[in-house]
Order: structure tokens, then C-alpha cells, then sequence
């Protein structure tokens, strides 16, 4: 089992930071209009940034993945537990992307397309782009061995 490189807490921190910033800054803006006071905003600020980063860093320590001889396995999930195999016979094609917010701190993530269901595909987030880019070799490489084999 492999888990995500360390950055990642980073870019999981930064996107828990902007959210508690819009919904501080929402929150705010209807209690100045309501009763012309400023504190609810900052309250929600504090609370949901420390909910949301202790979030990500959960989410951190749980995240992992593995390449078996068979399939992709995912074990991901903070609240609820998820646990996702995809037989490489299934995947169709397989991304890497890099955001802006990845680029900076150095990392990229790839992404999963998989036959048969809408919205099937799965992320793996926080690789380095080499990793990144080895992996989605590594995958096209056994996507294609599996053709002609039946999925699970």
C-alpha cells in the first residue's frame, strides 16, 4: 500500500483555508446586514477552518493505493470508509493533471477513466509528477495486458 506524498496536507490545507474564507466571509456579510456586527463572520471563519483542516489532515493519514497484479485498489474516506478496486480490464484511459494550487508545492495527481458507469473515474492526488507519470504508464501498460480478460 502506498499513501501520498506529505504536500499534499498542504494543498488540502490551502483548499480547507479558501472555503472557511467565503463561508466567513458570507456569514459575515449577513450579520453586518442583520445587525450590523462583524464577529459571527470571524467565528465562522475560525470554526469551519479548524474543522476543515483537521479534515485534511485526516484525510491524509487515511488516503492509499495500491497497483496489484489484478487491479487498481483505493482506500480512501474519513467519515465514511470507501474501498475502491478497479480491474484494469475496465480502465479506458488514464490522466495527469497538475492545478495551479499542485504545481506550486510540486505535485500532480492522476486520474482513473473506467468503462461501464458515468462518473467511474477515480483520482489518485498527491504524487510527485514523476511518480504521477509512472504510474499512468504503469496502468496504460496493464490496461492493455488485461484486454480480452473479464472483469471482476
Amino acid at each position: 500500500m502506498r499513501s501520498l506524498d506529505p504536500r499534499v496536507r498542504y494543498v488540502w490545507g490551502v483548499q480547507a483555508i479558501i472555503s472557511a474564507v467565503v463561508v466567513g466571509a458570507i456569514v459575515g456579510a449577513i450579520g453586518y446586514a442583520v445587525d450590523r456586527l462583524l464577529w459571527p463572520g470571524v467565528v465562522a471563519f475560525v470554526v469551519v477552518g479548524l474543522l476543515a483542516v483537521g479534515f485534511a489532515l485526516a484525510r491524509y493519514r487515511i488516503w492509499r493505493f495500491q497497483v496489484r497484479s489484478d487491479s487498481l485498489f483505493l482506500g480512501r474516506g474519513v467519515l465514511t470508509r470507501v474501498r475502491t478496486v478497479v480491474p484494469y480490464v475496465r480502465i479506458q484511459h488514464v490522466d495527469s493533471n497538475r492545478g495551479p494550487l499542485e504545481r506550486s508545492v510540486g505535485l500532480a495527481s492522476v486520474v482513473v477513466y473506467t468503462a461501464g458507469s458515468r462518473g467511474a473515474d477515480v483520482t489518485i492526488p498527491g504524487l510527485t509528477p514523476e511518480d504521477a507519470e509512472e504510474l499512468q504508464e504503469r496502468l496504460k501498460r496493464l490496461a492493455i495486458a488485461a484486454e480480452g480478460e473479464d472483469a471482476v
